[in-house]
């Protein structure tokens, strides 16, 4: 999903010799760690939070998390046994269920205006996209969640022009004056509006609880590591209150956690303006409780539908294949 864009060709390469790593060092689940693939995004920054903080291991945890800035990467060396589980957006995630089994036990984080589309002057609603070129990375949330506002209007990828680029490089093209619209994320949402270069038409806090992160494991480590799991979310709810209690601190464990383009304080300050983490109450809204499906089974229907469009193939995973509910009302 949040593939870091700016990533260079020796940082990609150095992913690789992580992947083979893991496939050296890893192997079958152990009781009392949980190993974690994840890109780096400020919405997985409370599992680096309640891992500082001692929350995992004061339950007998081990959290080991891995940046790997691929999700097919990640979900790969999920689906092998190299690594436990994921951090990802559920839609990007749904389309390798049908593949091996896997589950979502906790959600991290929505994007509630950290991703937008900039436009240039003269564009003012989704209906004026029409006819227009779009910067936009192909397979990714960035086309899933434009495909839905498309949707809004009647529309669909057929009334654009898609030029295919990753969201850094869509909005350094559109910032260039190469292309008249990019969809993105931050920080280039706010670069866009603090230099007024275009303007950004929309952004995800239009579309609360569509780009959504959970924590997905492996079913074999939710069926023998049932302990270990309960440790996991307890350990994030701790630390979403922690958030809120004192932010600045958090802000500092979670930069240096996250590290990358996230590395400073001040700048995760901003992003993490742009996500709502998600408490235990928000997390049983979104994934339900009691043998009851929760809000996220709408997301689940829209992934199926969106990427069995636009990938011509079938997808029909359901709630009960993509979702265990029944460690977050602990």
């Amino acid at each position: 999903m949040r593939l870091l864009e700016t990533v260079s060709k020796k940082l990609v390469k150095g992913t690789a010799v992580t992947i083979s790593a893991l496939a050296l060092t890893a192997g079958a689940a152990n009781a009392g760690t949980i190993s974690l693939g994840h890109t780096t995004w400020v919405g997985y920054g409370t599992l680096y939070l309640a891992k500082d903080l001692g929350y995992f291991e004061e339950k007998g945890l081990n959290l080991e998390l891995t940046t790997i800035e691929e999700s097919s990467m990640y979900m790969a060396a999920a689906a092998s046994g190299r690594l436990d589980g994921s951090a990802s957006t559920i839609d990007e995630i749904l389309k390798y269920r049908p593949k091996f089994c896997f589950k979502s036990v906790a959600v991290l984080d929505d994007s509630f205006g950290g991703d937008g589309i900039l436009v240039e002057d003269g564009i003012n609603s989704i209906a004026d996209l029409k006819g227009k070129t779009v910067a936009v990375n192909e397979g990714s949330v960035s086309q899933f969640w434009l495909s839905d506002l498309l949707k809004s209007e009647g529309m669909s990828m057929s009334d654009i022009t898609v030029q295919n680029m990753t969201a850094d490089d869509a909005a350094s093209a559109f910032i260039a004056g190469r292309v008249p619209v990019a969809v993105t994320w931050e920080p280039n949402l706010s670069y866009v509006r603090s230099h007024n270069v275009g303007k950004v038409l929309v952004d995800s806090s239009a579309t609360p609880g569509v780009i959504v992160d959970v924590v997905a494991l492996n079913c074999d480590v939710i069926e023998n590591q049932p302990e270990d799991v309960k440790a996991l979310v307890d350990g994030l709810y701790r630390a979403v209150e922690f958030t809120k209690t004192n932010p600045d601190e958090a802000n500092k464990i979670m930069a240096k956690g996250i590290g990358g383009y996230l590395s400073d304080p001040a700048e995760l300050a901003a992003a993490a303006s742009t996500v709502r983490f998600y408490d235990k109450e928000m997390n049983i809204e979104l994934l339900g409780a009691n043998g009851n499906e929760g809000k996220i089974s709408e997301v689940i229907d829209l992934a199926n539908k969106t990427w069995s469009e636009l990938q011509n193939v079938n997808y029909n995973v359901t709630y009960d294949e993509l979702v265990d509910n029944s460690f977050i009302t602990q």
